[in-house]
């Protein structure tokens, strides 16, 4: 009973945000109580809640304090230099802002911080995604695709749990999915390509009076109208003599690559953020900014003080400087409550998920079940079929659950068969890329916020792109040899 309760549970809310017939924090707030009351919880599902939440008290504190501080540097204007400078490497092609994305996200996880990955590549992207009109949807889905296929560095938490739940080396789980990972980030930058050629098309065919593309189909199809020149009408930065230049023969014309989008003479930057006349911008104190934030960062990857701590004091000091009157400073505060709300709330409504799952036995449950359905003739592929479970079972179950509760069963049966724990540990990581969108991750949670993307948006466009990685990570695996058949 707690096996079905704990699997439709999870089916239940994910068709209901999935299809927004609710909000993620009430979804994640009704569900899981209706669900726990059926399972026998009684009155005793308020404690095992609370239980639940007290582990999540410094998440939501660190992801409030970040949101102010992120939020405040960038109405300062910190991080318009960066902006301008990828716009101008990237034009205004969404094909390459969105491989940018990728490329920007993929590589600030080499910290192994998802939030801090999320929070910076928001901070670089979106104003650019907003300023060419591009879906938000698109940056997390692909900021997420980058940051789950990395999470499977060494520091990054999920390798660690699997050698110590297993005893060996982390090394030696590592090293030897080194091909898979570089094979899962070529196929996250083959999915952003996708997805930014997808915008590109998009946005030639919903606003052609911005990108510059030509009123007829005649003119896409390599034909010329009737009378006339093929000529593109569009604004200033269009080729000289109005020629519609196409990609390999196709029906579709090259984004110009222009220069005005970056330029604070005009108002290619109104009504974002980082319109250049904003009255939050403080020129004058760029390098305290900076500085302030170069500091920031170094407390985090030191981990000398409690994380929520350190984006604390930043952003007192931060708001005291930029902001020396009481007004302004309580006017900042106010401007970024509703990211900070929107966050908080979904960190605590998780609580009532992760607490049911736990408190009513259903994880524990569901793990034993899965173990034991696995046939005796499946025994030499346990290692591939760890890899396979590992894709939903780390995103209905934290990583602890998974990888100290039901990975060392798995790896006791898979013994018998020939199987190495080495191997079961490199197979059970390859599920990293779809954990990383589960609601019960509060850096997923994070960036869909600072996004304003809604969950069910997000996942809409990145679970089935997420399992394709896991599942490429996992092929590569057993053909290097890293994840073995016995």
């Amino acid at each position: 009973m707690l096996v079905l309760l704990g699997f439709a549970m999870i089916a239940v809310f994910m068709v209901l945000i999935m299809t927004k017939k609710l909000t993620p924090v009430l979804a994640l707030i009704i569900v899981p109580t209706v669900f726990g009351l059926f399972a026998g919880a009684g009155l005793g599902i308020g404690d095992m809640v609370m239980d639940s939440m007290k582990s999540m008290t410094s998440t939501a504190a660190l992801l409030m304090f970040a949101i102010i501080y992120f939020g405040l540097m960038i109405d300062v204007g910190l991080f318009d230099p960066l902006v301008r400078f990828i716009l101008r490497k990237l034009g205004n092609d969404p094909a390459k802002v969105v491989l940018g994305t990728a490329l920007l996200a993929a590589a600030v996880s080499l910290d192994g911080d998802g939030s801090t990955t999320f929070i910076l590549t928001t901070a670089a992207m979106l104003p650019i995604y907003l300023r060419l009109k591009m879906s938000p949807v698109v940056l997390t889905c692909v900021a997420g695709l980058a940051n789950g296929t990395m999470n499977i560095v060494p520091w990054g938490g999920p390798t660690a749990r699997a050698a110590t739940a297993l005893k060996i080396d982390v090394n030696d789980v590592f090293v030897p999915m080194l091909p898979s990972l570089i094979g899962g980030i070529a196929v996250v930058l083959a999915f952003a390509w996708l997805l930014g050629l997808q915008e590109r098309n998009r946005l030639r065919a919903t606003a052609p009076e911005i990108w510059g593309v030509p009123d007829t189909a005649e003119e896409f199809d390599g034909g010329t109208p009737a009378g006339g020149s093929r000529t593109g009408r569009g604004r200033k930065g269009t080729n000289p003599g109005g020629a519609a230049p196409a990609v390999g023969g196709s029906s579709v014309a090259v984004l110009e690559r222009t220069e005005d989008l970056v330029d604070d003479s005009d108002t290619a930057m109104a009504d974002t953020a980082l319109d250049p006349n904003r009255s939050t911008l403080r020129p004058k104190l760029f390098w305290f900014n900076l500085v302030l934030t170069v500091a920031v960062m170094g407390m985090l990857i030191a981990d000398l003080v409690p994380l929520p701590y350190v984006f604390m004091v930043g952003s007192a000091i931060a708001l005291l400087v930029n902001f020396p009157h009481v007004k302004d400073q309580a006017a900042q505060i106010v401007a970024h409550a509703p990211s900070v709300v929107a966050v908080v709330s979904m960190v605590m409504a998780a609580a009532v998920l992760t607490g049911v799952l736990t408190g009513t036995g259903m994880v524990e449950a569901m793990s034993a079940w899965l173990v034991q359905i696995i046939p005796s003739s499946m025994g030499p592929l346990m290692a591939v079929i760890t890899g396979v479970l590992s894709i939903p079972m780390t995103f209905f179950m934290s990583n602890d659950a998974f990888y100290f509760g039901v990975l060392p069963v798995l790896s006791e049966t898979a013994g018998h068969y020939g199987i190495s724990a080495a191997e079961m540990a490199r197979a059970s990581i390859t599920g990293q890329p779809f954990h990383m969108q589960s609601p019960l991750v509060p850096a997923i949670l994070l960036l869909v916020s600072l996004a304003k993307v809604d969950l069910g948006d997000h996942h809409k466009k990145v679970l089935w792109r997420s399992a394709v990685v896991s599942l490429v990570m996992l092929g590569i695996g057993v053909l290097t040899g890293a994840i073995g058949i016995g």
